[in-house]
């Protein structure tokens, strides 16, 4: 079935098919060798030979025949080879282009972007755009690697997971694709424990992305694990501790050190909101021992603890439950009251809904228990963490909820956020953020991001909508930053349905200046750099708090810096298997 071959250094290799039987490969070719036409972005399917590719879909050969015209006639004009049009900025400016003519206009790219690369940049993020990220991951370093599949996820079919954990239905995306890659710059990268921790977190954070300020978060564990197959919920914090992938105190040491290398506020740090009367000991011991700047829970976590039983085990909650999640607002109200001063966004209640699909129930998500809270407790402002999307990451569900023509208020009804927005709208200490359904949608499902940005501005309006990647679980999130920037709800969806157009003032609020307000940062100062050497200034101390494994560094900003000083031109290789015979 293989035969052995020989590469330019004389070492032998085999040729591998994976799980492709002969039948298969004969009806498939080397991405690296079949694609004769690299565009700057995929335009078909790409097997990592585990599963047969889909063909090339109508849509896909339409964006790359009209890639295809667009960087012939602009090489030319230029001067150059196409390859290296491709490779450039201009290459990707052509790509959009061509996205939008077949599926769109989703993309803010003009024509001139093509041919000047500071056309380019300007349409992009500009350089003094403030930007609050609410939502950033890191875990500690004894964690084997949680985020491993969500960053293969975003890696796509090149991430060498087999087949999408998210779409086992073997679905195609808006694009065509059962499997698309979301972030480009992680194609190729191992997926290893250490891109999720603090080393390789400052580096994408604040050197490769124009992060100003980040919010750390972390999660409530949900389950204790008592042995094989032997899980159960935990019967109290001290419990729930060690299934944490970031405790609240490591979370207040990863924010103290990188906001004392750069000599200004560059991180802020969540605490874990456990609730319940057996829990409020708890949020007073991490009031002060950990300064957390705001609070991060998850309806569907077993994180409740109702009583003060010893033996009794933590359970799911909603914010309108007047026994359970009410002492614990009290409690942090009457914190706020003497904190605010230091603390602005301590009464900032960031609580994760939605992602989980099953039953309308608040405890896995659903928007039905904000209303009476935010009524109840006018002083807390209650931030919905992912918009309350109820799909798990692949939004092909969310798509066909677009299609059927099922509405609510005049909209197309996107389960739960639909619901979502126009419940809260009423109530303006209530905040919408998107987290992962931003991630999720806007390169895979833009039609879907659409409809959610359009909604959320329709609704709540666009001073009541925060940014949060969900970083670095998909990596560095300037990718998204970017997205945001140059996004557009398409002229035809705003006539429709009454979106509201996405202003540069509206992507400014989304982006960070909505965050600021709401955590009182005065967004004039001097944020200083974080300093490209803090990888020495850590203390053996904080690397101990942290849990790295042999204190070692990731050499992947080293091999990033090399590549830099060489002046590699992206080749926009792909690797794997292609379609290329029915």
């Amino acid at each position: 079935m293989s035969t052995n071959n020989w590469n330019e250094e004389g070492q032998v290799w085999l040729e591998d098919h994976g799980l492709l039987d002969d039948d298969q490969v004969a009806r498939c070719a080397r991405a690296d060798q079949g694609e004769s036409f690299r565009s700057p972005v995929p335009t078909r399917m790409v097997s990592n030979g585990e599963y047969m590719p889909a063909p090339q879909t109508e849509n896909q050969k339409k964006v790359e025949a009209r890639i295809q015209d667009l960087s012939e006639t602009a090489s030319k004009k230029l001067g150059i080879d196409r390859r290296r049009f491709l490779a450039g900025t201009g290459g990707m400016a052509a790509a959009f282009l061509a996205m939008n003519e077949v599926f769109g206009r989703f993309f803010s790219v003009s024509p001139i972007e093509m041919f000047e690369p500071e056309a380019y940049a300007q349409s992009g993020a500009p350089r003094d755009l403030f930007v609050f990220d609410d939502q950033l991951h890191m875990v500690r370093g004894s964690a084997p690697n949680p985020g491993g599949m969500l960053r293969a996820v975003a890696q796509g079919s090149t991430s060498g997971a087999g087949t999408n954990p998210m779409n086992p239905r073997g679905l195609r995306d808006e694009r065509g694709d059962v499997w698309g890659v979301w972030n480009p710059a992680l194609v190729g990268l191992p997926n290893v424990a250490a891109n999720a921790q603090i080393v390789q977190f400052i580096k994408d954070v604040y050197l490769d992305s124009q992060i100003t300020i980040g919010l750390l978060s972390n999660v409530t564990a949900s389950v204790v694990n008592m042995g094989p197959d032997q899980n159960r919920p935990p019967r109290n914090y001290k419990e729930a501790m060690t299934g944490e992938l970031l405790t609240a105190a490591q979370t207040a040491a990863a924010r103290n050190f990188v906001n004392e290398i750069s000599g200004s506020t560059r991180m802020l740090a969540h605490g874990l909101l456990y609730v319940g009367k057996g829990n409020l000991a708890y949020i007073q011991e991490q009031i002060e021992q950990n300064k957390p700047d705001s609070w991060k829970g998850y309806n569907i976590s077993n994180a409740a603890k109702v009583d003060n039983d010893p033996n009794s085990l933590m359970r799911q909650w909603r914010h309108d439950d007047e026994a359970v999640a009410y002492p614990t607002f009290e409690l942090i109200e009457k914190n706020y009251q003497k904190l605010k001063a230091a603390k602005p966004g301590f009464n900032n209640i960031c609580v994760h809904k939605g992602l989980a699909p099953g039953p309308p129930d608040p405890e896995r998500g659903h928007p039905r228990d904000l209303p009476k809270a935010a009524k109840d407790w006018p002083n807390l402002n209650f931030i919905t963490y992912h918009a309350c999307i109820q799909p798990a990451f692949f939004m092909y569900d969310a798509l066909q909820e677009v299609k059927s023509g099922k509405m609510r208020q005049g909209v197309p009804d996107i389960s739960w956020t639909t619901e979502y927005a126009t419940l809260v709208a009423p109530y303006k200490n209530t905040y919408a953020e998107i987290g992962t359904t931003w991630a999720s949608s806007i390169v895979t499902f833009p039609t879907v991001a659409a409809h959610i940005m359009g909604q959320l501005m329709k609704f709540m309006g666009p001073d009541r909508i925060v940014f949060g990647s969900d970083a670095v679980w998909y990596g560095s999130p300037q990718w998204q930053i970017d997205a945001m920037w140059r996004f557009q709800i398409p002229e035809d969806l705003r006539k429709k349905y009454g979106y509201p157009e996405m202003t540069p003032d509206a992507r400014r609020k989304i982006l960070g200046l909505n965050s600021a307000k709401l955590y009182g940062i005065n967004t004039t100062q001097n944020f200083k750099p974080v300093p490209k050497d803090y990888e020495k200034r850590m203390s053996k101390e904080l690397k101990t708090i942290m849990e790295l494994p042999g204190y070692t560094a990731d050499n992947m900003s080293k091999f990033r810096e090399r590549y830099v000083e060489i002046g590699v031109e992206r080749d926009n290789v792909r690797y794997g298997w292609i379609r290329t015979a029915l």
